[in-house]
């Protein structure tokens, strides 16, 4: 009927039998999948991660009724404001501060050795002179060494780094360990998870150590910014007042054995004013003495204590897909195109075949329409 549409349903089981009725053109197209895969494989370099976990420590300020309600509803979108004394710096962007521009520049200059090397050199060094390029990069590199390349006036400012103007290199490196660092934080309990991915083991496991230290730095420099501030300021004043008391200890001192046997009232007089001021200024030296260790004291409590869960080790295994999955992958793959090779043939021969069969018929019907036309014509005597 007309204005119905027809749903053509795909035959699977025809397909496949096709498919395998075939052998030579499976074994083709087999064939080419694996030799493509294990050339994708050898070429692809391997890749190991090695992981650090700790645990910050929690304060108690943290722990309320409050924060806990104002957790719940932080899992349904809601915003209750319960987090107002909130540091700056929490768990949940320690990705972000990984992730950062200036954190990762600072790991250019982070000492490495290779496994099975003495040599000593920078992390920024050993990607741009060690690493090997993976198999979809060597497209890039034969593009480079055919086009012209830009000079990069920036390469020639030296050996250091401009943060506010960094060369294309530079930026590509940054990329590959902005990608190359993972850092994953549970949001029940706060244990910190941090990885790293490298070429070398030995690298990644030196490399998995320094973030966790770099990590711990930076929360502590936070986190004691105001109480260190603090203490530089009580630490001045309490040099400040050590030194204005011993002048006036010293003037006093002076006066007095100048004028031992002196006995006026306005000896007496400038004796007892001296003696204040040296008084005064002793208070105020013991005031600061005790403001400098109150300061240190605060910083010492303010600075964050971290569990170690696991420490770096470098990995025996590699972390990138193992090769015989990536032979597999690419078989299946010149599998799935050996299917759509028999359904577009079938296809291509279904039609032609239907267009001979047309031309046949439409050759049939002109025939006996010609036949007929002969019978109708009336017979002559």
């Amino acid at each position: 009927m007309k204005g119905k549409e027809h749903i053509k349903e795909i035959d699977f089981i025809g397909i496949l039998k096709k498919v395998f009725e075939n052998k030579k053109i499976l074994a083709v197209f087999l064939i080419i999948g694996a030799v493509f895969g294990v050339i994708v494989s050898l070429v692809t370099p391997k890749t190991y991660q090695a992981e650090v976990i700790l645990a910050p420590e929690m304060s108690s300020a943290g722990l309320g009724m409050s924060d806990k309600i104002t957790d719940m509803a932080s899992t349904f979108g809601l915003d209750v404001g319960g987090k107002s004394t909130m540091d700056a710096i929490y768990p949940e962007i320690y990705p972000s501060v990984f992730a950062s521009t200036d954190f990762i520049l600072s790991l250019f200059d982070v000492p490495i050795t290779l496994k099975g090397d003495s040599i000593h050199k920078t992390y920024y060094k050993h990607i741009i002179q060690d690493l090997k390029p993976g198999f979809w990069d060597y497209p890039k590199l034969w593009i480079k060494k055919i086009l012209p390349q830009k000079n990069d006036n920036l390469t020639k400012r030296g050996n250091g780094i401009d943060p506010f103007h960094l060369t294309k290199k530079e930026e590509n490196t940054v990329d590959y360990i902005r990608g190359a660092i993972n850092c994953l934080i549970d949001q029940k309990t706060s244990v910190i998870s941090i990885s790293i991915k490298d070429q070398d083991p030995q690298v990644s496991a030196i490399m998995a150590d320094t973030l966790q230290n770099r990590l711990q730095a930076y929360i502590t420099e936070y986190k004691t910014k105001k109480a260190r501030t603090d203490l530089a300021y009580y630490t001045k004043l309490y040099n400040e007042s050590k030194q204005e008391y011993r002048h006036a200890q010293q003037v006093y001192a002076s006066f007095v054995d100048a004028n031992q046997d002196i006995i006026l009232q306005s000896f007496a007089s400038k004796r007892d004013e001296m003696e204040n001021e040296m008084q005064i200024k002793y208070n105020i030296y013991t005031q600061m003495t005790n403001q400098m260790q109150n300061a240190m004291a605060k910083v010492q409590e303010q600075t964050p204590a971290f569990t170690i869960i696991q420490q770096a080790t470098v990995p025996n295994r590699a972390s990138s897909r193992p090769r015989v999955f990536t032979v597999l992958i690419y078989i299946i793959i010149a599998f799935m195109f050996d299917v759509l090779w028999v359904l577009f043939k079938g296809n291509g021969c279904s039609s032609n075949k239907n267009g001979k069969k047309g031309n046949k018929s439409s050759t049939e019907v002109e025939k006996t329409t010609d036949s007929n036309d002969v019978n109708a014509l009336p017979k002559q005597d």
